[in-house]
């Protein structure tokens, strides 16, 4: 496993070079600059132009990033085009936001799924399975900002139980008033809780009435061995991908969540930074999203190699 994760790690850090470039192609191609937002519609060309020079930005775009990369290197990630704040102050005040949605929402993925998908694979077929498979799939084909606005509409303007909103709130006084974050973190979870449910139930099923369990029964062991020991661990091995999934998942889900709910979290740090085309703050977020996705994609699969080496002999 070792050669594996050295193998994978080299990898990691070649993917997230190739979204940076990536990224910075791309923004590049974008119309316009910082330069053209900072002054707008009235601002005359003189002015854009020594304000593109005093920002740097009528230098090529090679050397620009060329220079964020060096920057880099030694720990900086740069200033803001827009207000000249650093980077990392402001991606660490929008984390702490991100983190106080996200954080919950994995809890509550990583404890009900597994619950969930074992209590229904073990049951395979009983009105529980039935019920708790119906509920996961009709909730799975309701769109996440659908579902939002429906909680919103029904508990926070109707019953008045829930906040409808957390506008002005930062990553430290989100957690200080926690009701604010029950409804943006159940619409968060909700999805993937199904998704990850469904997957561990067909495994236990399968696994349940497979050939190695029912070997194992032959050999004496008792049902309870054969489920605890064996039928759950092969089963959570290829859940532990998934989860990762989920997490990558969240990324994208938390941008939509965070515009609904009114949260100053990364995924709205990251559209501002592009409709403001600034190009330090679009790569400090890209960065940081690929080497999150990166990183717990290697977490599952060594989760999974743990739990069930045998899928993995022949990697």
């Amino acid at each position: 496993m070792r050669g594996y994760a050295a193998r994978r790690g080299a990898l990691a850090v070649a993917q997230c070079a190739a979204v940076l470039a990536a990224v910075f192609a791309l923004g590049a191609l974008l119309p316009g600059d910082t330069a053209d937002v900072l002054r707008g519609e009235h601002g005359t060309p003189e002015q854009i132009a020594a304000l593109r020079a005093r920002l740097g930005l009528d230098e090529p775009a090679w050397a620009r990033f060329g220079h964020w990369l060096g920057a880099l290197a030694s720990g900086d990630a740069g200033r803001s085009l827009m207000t000249g704040a650093p980077v990392g102050e402001e991606i660490a005040r929008r984390t702490a936001a991100s983190l106080a949605l996200g954080l919950p929402a994995l809890a509550a993925v990583a404890v009900l799924a597994p619950l969930l998908g074992v209590v229904t694979g073990l049951r395979e077929g009983t009105r529980l399975d039935r019920a708790l498979n119906g509920a996961a799939v009709l909730l799975h084909a309701v769109p996440e900002f659908v579902l939002g606005l429906l909680l919103i509409a029904w508990l926070s303007l109707a019953a008045g139980l829930l906040p409808a909103t957390a506008v002005g709130l930062d990553g430290t006084r989100l957690l200080a008033d926690p009701a604010v974050l029950v409804l943006p973190v159940t619409v968060l979870a909700a999805g993937r809780t199904c998704d990850l449910s469904r997957q561990i139930r067909a495994g236990v099923a399968a696994g349940r009435g497979g050939p190695v369990a029912e070997h194992l029964r032959l050999l004496g062991l008792r049902e309870r061995t054969v489920v605890v020991r064996h039928v759950v661990p092969n089963s959570l091995g290829p859940a532990a991908q998934q989860f990762a999934r989920c997490v990558e998942g969240l990324l994208g889900g938390a941008l939509l969540v965070e515009s609904l709910f009114g949260i100053q979290g990364l995924g709205t740090g990251f559209v501002e930074a592009v409709q403001n085309r600034d190009t330090p703050q679009i790569q400090a977020y890209a960065l940081l999203f690929a080497g999150t996705t990166v990183a717990v994609h290697l977490a599952g699969d060594l989760v999974s190699y743990r739990l069930a080496p045998r899928r993995w002999e022949a990697v």
